[in-house]
C-alpha cells in the first residue's frame, strides 16, 4: 500500500516536468511478469526514478543502484521501501569494493531464481555523450553466464540526455541544487503551465541476444539498440515566459591534451606497453586503443591499472574513468592527465560565503596551540574556521562541541601518545584538536613511507593507538597502501563516536554555549605534535614540534606574508605534513582564516572546481600540485586566487605562466621548509616576489 501510494505520488511529480510514454510493456506480459532482468540505458540522474515509476505497475522489480547516489536525504527511505540494493562503485572505493560487489550480485541472482525482476544498468555510468558506452562492463555478461534462461528486457530511454540531471552541460549534475531550481521554476509556471519534456521508455525483449557470445559481443548488441538513431542533447524551457522553445545542444568535450603524447619518455612509454602487454595478453597496441572495447578491461581491470600506475610512476589513486585509452594512461603516467570525470559537489553553505572584514590577521595569542585556538574562537564563535564536503562547513563553536564530546573517549586511550591517520579534513582538525585538550601528544602517521616504515614509527614514538575512520582506511588499502601493522592499534573515530551517550551530546553542546572552562584547564603536553621523516634514505626520524615553535613560526608567517581576515585556504596536504600541519590546519584554526579542505591532493579537477565553488583565495602546496590544478580546472574559473605558496622544489616558468594565463591576478610565493624548524625557514614576500628564489629568511630564525 505505501509503495502504491508512493508511486502515485512520484509520477504525480514528475508529470509536472515530464511527458512520459511507455511502449512496448503489452508484448513483455504477454510471455509473464515475473523473473525479468531489464537492462536500461543510462542518459541521466533522473531515469531510474522515470524508470522504476513507469515500471513498479505491474512489474515491482528490485533495483541495484550507485550506493553514494542513493545515500542522500529521503532518496535513502525511497530506495530501502522498494528494495533497492546499494552497490559501491570500483572507481571510488577501489578493489576493496569487491567482495561487496559479489555479495550484490549473488543476492540478485538469487533473486531472479526466486521470480524477482531486477533493474541492472549496464554501463554503470551516466552517459558521457548523446550514446550509450558500456566499455568493459561485465555485470549482463556474468548474470547471463550463471543464469542462461533468465528473459532479458532491453529499456531504452529517450528525450533526457540534454536536462539539467545529465552530462550534457559537461560537468556533473548538482541534484539539490537542481531540485531547489526545479521547485522555483515551476513556482513561476504555476505549477501546471510548466513546459514539459517529452521521454519515450522501450521496452523491448530481443530473440537474438547473443547471450553465449563473448562480453564484447554482448555489449556491442546493447550498445546497437541503444544508440539507433540516437537524438542529440535537447534543452527544453523550464517556464513558459522563457523565449526561445526547445533546442538542440552540442555534445560536451571531456578530453584533451593529447598532443602531449609527444613528449611521453620512450621509458615511460614502453613501461606503460609493458604492463598492458602483459595484462591483456595483446601486442601491437597504439595510443589511440580505448581500454575497454579494444583492450576488454573492465572496472576491476582499470582500478587495477590505476593502482600500478601509483605504485609504478608514485601518483595518487586518481580518477580510474579518466583512464580511456591508452593514450590517457601515457599522461597520467607523466602525471598529465587532461580527461577528467565530472564531478558533484554539495551546495556550499551560505555562512562560508559570509562577507567578513578586510583586515591583517592578527598573530595569535597564547602559549600553546589549544590556548591561542581558544582566544581566535572567543572573538566570534560563531564565525566557520573549517569546511570540506563531508562535514560541511563548521564554526569555532562547532569544534569546541565536537571536542567536547569526544574528548572523554580519547582520554581513556592507553599511553601518552596518539596516533593519527587520516587525510586533509575537517575530521583531521578535530581529531588533532581533541588529543591536546585530552592530554596526549598527537602523532601524525605518514602512511606512504611503507609497512616497515610505519611499524618502526610505531614503536619509536610509543604509539598504542591510531585515530582514523573506516572510510579512510578501505580507501588507503584500495590503494595499495599496506596498514596491516597498524591494524590492531586502529581506534576508528565511527566506533568513538558511537561510545557518546546523548547525555555527553546535549552537555558538550552546553558547554559550548556557556563556559569552556573545562577545555581552558587543561595541562597539554609541551609537545604539539610528533612529525615523521619519510625514510626514504634510512628508517624514520621523530621530529618533535613544541607549541611554541609552530606558533613562533606561524607568527613569522603572518608577519612575512599579508594574509587577510577575508581570505579563504584551500587544503590538501595531509596532515603528516608538515606544512599540512602547521599553514593548512593549525593556522587556519588559530588566525582565523577559514580553510576547505579535500583529502585527495592528487584529485587536481576536484580541487579546481572547489577553488571556485569556496572561492579560495589563498593555496599552500608544492609547485606540482599548483600545476596540475591549472591544467585540470577544465571549466573551473580560478580568478578567486590572490595567493599561491609553493615549497618542496622550484617552481618551474611554465606553472608561472599557466597561472598567469587562468588567474592574472594570482601571486606565486616560492618558500623553503624544514620540518624540524617547524618548519617554514625562508618565504618570498607579496610585495617583492622573485620567481626562482626561497625569498627571505623569516624573522625569527637565527643563521
Amino acid at each position: 500500500m505505501i509503495n502504491t501510494l508512493l508511486r502515485i505520488v512520484v509520477k504525480g511529480l514528475l508529470r509536472l516536468r515530464y511527458r512520459v510514454r511507455r511502449v512496448g510493456a503489452d508484448a513483455v506480459l504477454a510471455r509473464g511478469r515475473t523473473g525479468i532482468l531489464f537492462l536500461p540505458n543510462h542518459p541521466a540522474l533522473i531515469d531510474p526514478i522515470i524508470v522504476l515509476t513507469w515500471l513498479h505497475h505491474p512489474f515491482a522489480p528490485r533495483v541495484i543502484a550507485d550506493a553514494d547516489q542513493i545515500d542522500r536525504f529521503f532518496i535513502r527511505w525511497v530506495a530501502r521501501r522498494i528494495g533497492a540494493r546499494p552497490l559501491p562503485d570500483l572507481r571510488k572505493h577501489g578493489p576493496g569494493a569487491a567482495a561487496a560487489i559479489e555479495a550484490v550480485l549473488r543476492e540478485s541472482l538469487e533473486g531472479l531464481r526466486r521470480g524477482e525482476n531486477l533493474v541492472l544498468y549496464p554501463s554503470g555510468a551516466l552517459y558521457r555523450s548523446r550514446c550509450e558506452d558500456l566499455r568493459g562492463n561485465s555485470a549482463v555478461e556474468r548474470i547471463l553466464r550463471e543464469l542462461p534462461d533468465v528473459r532479458v528486457v532491453l529499456v531504452r530511454t529517450r528525450g533526457l540526455w540534454g536536462s539539467s540531471f545529465s552530462l550534457a552541460a559537461g560537468r556533473m549534475p548538482n541534484v539539490a541544487e537542481n531540485l531547489r531550481r526545479q521547485a522555483v521554476n515551476l513556482l513561476k509556471s504555476l505549477f501546471f503551465f510548466a513546459p514539459r519534456r517529452p521521454v519515450t521508455l522501450e521496452l523491448y525483449e530481443p530473440p537474438d541476444l547473443p547471450r553465449d557470445g563473448p562480453r564484447a559481443e554482448l555489449n556491442r548488441f546493447l550498445e546497437r539498440y541503444y544508440n539507433d538513431a540516437a537524438p542529440p542533447a535537447l534543452y527544453v524551457p523550464y517556464t513558459p515566459w522563457e523565449r526561445g522553445g526547445p533546442r538542440e545542444l552540442p555534445d560536451p568535450v571531456f578530453d584533451g591534451g593529447h598532443d602531449a603524447l609527444a613528449r611521453v619518455p620512450a621509458t615511460t612509454r614502453q613501461l606503460v606497453y609493458g604492463y598492458l602487454a602483459q595484462a591483456t595478453g595483446r601486442s601491437g597496441l597504439r595510443d589511440e586503443d580505448r581500454l575497454a572495447q579494444d583492450l576488454g578491461l573492465d572496472s576491476l581491470a582499470k582500478t587495477e591499472l590505476a593502482l600500478w600506475l601509483s605504485k609504478e610512476f608514485g601518483l595518487g589513486g586518481g580518477d580510474v574513468d579518466a583512464l580511456q585509452t591508452v593514450g590517457d594512461v601515457l599522461l597520467a603516467a607523466r602525471g598529465e592527465t587532461v580527461v577528467v570525470r565530472p564531478v558533484e559537489l554539495k551546495p556550499v553553505p551560505a555562512r562560508w560565503l559570509r562577507p567578513r572584514p578586510d583586515e591583517r590577521l592578527r598573530p595569535p595569542p597564547g602559549d600553546t596551540v589549544t590556548a591561542a585556538f581558544l582566544a581566535q574562537a572567543a572573538r566570534d564563535p560563531g564565525r566557520v574556521a573549517v569546511a570540506d564536503q563531508v562535514s560541511g562547513a563548521r564554526t569555532y563553536r562547532d569544534l569546541i562541541t565536537a571536542v567536547l564530546a569526544l574528548r572523554p573517549q580519547v582520554e581513556a586511550l592507553p599511553g601518552e601518545r596518539v596516533g593519527i591517520l587520516l587525510p586533509a579534513s575537517v575530521a583531521a582538525a578535530v581529531t588533532y584538536l581533541t588529543a591536546l585538550f585530552a592530554g596526549k601528544v598527537p602523532v601524525m602517521i605518514n602512511w606512504t613511507t611503507g609497512a616497515r616504515n610505519m611499524a618502526h614509527a610505531l614503536e619509536l614514538t610509543g604509539v598504542q593507538r591510531v585515530l582514523t575512520a573506516g572510510p579512510v582506511v578501505a580507501r588507503l588499502e584500495s590503494q595499495g597502501t599496506d596498514l596491516s601493522v597498524l591494524r590492531d592499534r586502529f581506534a576508528p573515530l565511527e566506533a568513538l563516536r558511537a561510545r557518546i551517550g546523548r547525555g555527553t551530546q546535549l552537555a558538550a553542546a552546553w558547554q559550548a554555549r556557556t563556559s569552556w572552562g573545562a577545555l581552558e584547564r587543561v595541562r597539554v603536553p609541551q609537545t604539539a605534535a610528533i612529525l615523521l621523516t619519510s625514510g626514504s634514505e634510512a628508517l624514520p626520524k621523530a621530529v618533535p614540534l613544541t607549541h611554541a615553535n609552530i606558533l613562533a613560526n606561524l607568527r613569522d608567517v603572518l608577519q612575512a606574508v599579508d594574509v587577510r581576515s577575508n581570505d579563504r585556504l584551500i587544503g590538501f596536504l595531509p596532515p603528516f605534513h608538515s606544512f599540512g600541519l602547521t599553514v593548512t590546519m593549525v593556522l587556519p584554526l588559530v588566525g582565523g582564516a577559514p580553510v576547505v579542505y579535500h583529502a585527495n591532493p592528487t584529485e587536481a579537477w576536484v580541487l579546481a572546481r572547489l577553488i571556485e565553488a569556496y572561492r579560495a583565495t589563498l593555496l599552500v602546496g608544492t609547485p606540482t600540485f599548483l600545476a596540475g590544478i591549472v591544467r585540470a580546472r577544465g571549466t573551473a574559473r580560478l580568478d578567486s586566487l590572490r595567493l599561491a605558496v609553493t615549497g618542496a622544489e622550484k617552481c618551474p616558468e611554465r606553472t608561472y605562466a599557466a597561472l598567469r594565463a587562468a588567474c592574472p591576478q594570482a601571486v606565486i610565493l616560492e618558500g623553503y621548509g624544514i620540518t624540524e624548524c617547524g618548519p617554514i625557514v625562508a618565504v618570498n614576500r607579496v610585495e617583492d616576489p622573485r620567481p626562482g628564489t626561497i625569498g627571505r629568511v623569516l624573522p625569527s630564525m637565527e643563521f
